[in-house]
């Protein structure tokens, strides 16, 4: 099973304002376990940036100017998303932009029913308690030190973790470790594994001074001590 982390930085909050994509991020999963592709673009989004979101993600005019439009960009991130799930925190904001933007370059949308949407998983294991990404990583311990701002990536990295812990674990699939130990006991002629006896023997551990004093321990004891019946 394949599906994207993603996430996306904006300008703002309504595309119908005139708001645009200015950074998507995705890490890959396949059965739950990251595969180490990733997708990562910076975009210009053909407008200046509002001091509100660049506090948010710091990405000013300056640096976004010579960046690729998103017409230049999107076919690789359609080919990279492909029909997988997409994997996202508050997946009702990404979608709406990203559909926005396939909308003005008449292209297929995304269907809505392709999102996980994370939030909503959070808020319904763990009612009544913060759900923000930096929330669920203070209750599962994940090490966000690094997100002193919003970035695509390095959010979808984060969430990438925490989605694995929301539905059971970093690893949820035990039987694949188990698959691999039944594998390593076959011969490779198809033969049953037996374990071999060692070439030579292992090192005594003990000194002589401990010998001596466990032998003169055993002679006390009489003749009818465990030890001298099984040497």
């Amino acid at each position: 099973m394949r599906e994207i982390v993603l996430d996306t930085e904006t300008t703002g909050f309504e595309p119908e304002q005139g708001d645009r994509i200015v950074e998507i991020g995705g890490v890959e999963l396949s059965n739950h376990m990251p595969t180490g592709k990733t997708f990562h673009k910076y975009i210009n989004p053909e407008r200046s940036m509002p001091n509100e979101a660049f506090e948010v993600h710091g990405l000013g005019d300056d640096f976004l100017r010579d960046k690729p439009l998103f017409s230049e960009v999107v076919q690789d991130f359609l080919d990279f998303v492909g029909d997988a799930k997409l994997v996202i925190h508050n997946a009702a904001f990404d979608m709406k932009f990203l559909n926005a933007e396939l909308g003005w370059l008449n292209l297929p949308k995304l269907p809505w029913d392709q999102a996980i949407d994370t939030l909503a998983i959070a808020r319904k294991k763990f009612p009544g308690s913060p759900a923000s990404l930096d929330a669920l990583c203070r209750r599962f311990g994940i090490d966000n030190s690094d997100r002193t701002l919003h970035g695509a990536l390095l959010d979808s990295e984060i969430l990438a973790e925490v989605y694995l812990e929301l539905i059971g674990g970093r690893q949820p699939d035990f039987t694949l470790a188990g698959a691999h130990v039944e594998s390593d006991k076959k011969a490779t002629d198809g033969n049953e594994w037996h374990p071999k006896p060692r070439p030579s023997k292992l090192a005594l551990r003990i000194t002589q001074e401990e010998r001596a004093a466990h032998a003169a321990f055993v002679e006390k004891l009489g003749e009818e001590a465990i030890w001298k019946k099984t040497v």
